[in-house]
């Protein structure tokens, strides 16, 4: 997957063959953001355009620009898998809980 990052907020870069374009789409907002460009240069810039009248938008109407996240995450998993979680945690001295937040971090490098 490409990605651009700005303030923050990372977008999903996609190429639209059929029109010669670069789209992009914001993750993890409320809202749906996309933005474009002929080159990376213009893809980029949109995107900071975008960025910015979206933080300014936010302001001026008092929203909370970031999608909010309980710290909630319930998963449908095989019983196999849950069953080899489970091990692993135990063999390491966590609890699953423990384990997949760890596991988890590791992931996504936070």
């Amino acid at each position: 997957m490409n990605t651009m990052t700005y303030q923050g907020y990372t977008a999903r870069i996609e190429f639209d063959e059929r029109d010669g374009i670069f789209w992009g789409k914001v993750l993890g907002i409320k809202d749906s953001i996309t933005f474009e460009g002929e080159t990376v240069a213009q893809l980029r810039q949109d995107f900071h355009n975008a960025i910015d009248f979206y933080l300014a938008d936010c302001a001026a109407i008092c929203k909370d620009p970031k999608k909010p996240a309980s710290g909630k995450l319930m998963l449908r998993v095989p019983p196999e898998l849950h069953a080899a979680a489970l091990v692993k945690a135990q063999a390491v001295g966590k609890s699953l809980n423990q384990w997949a937040i760890d596991a988890l971090s590791r992931e996504v490098g936070v």
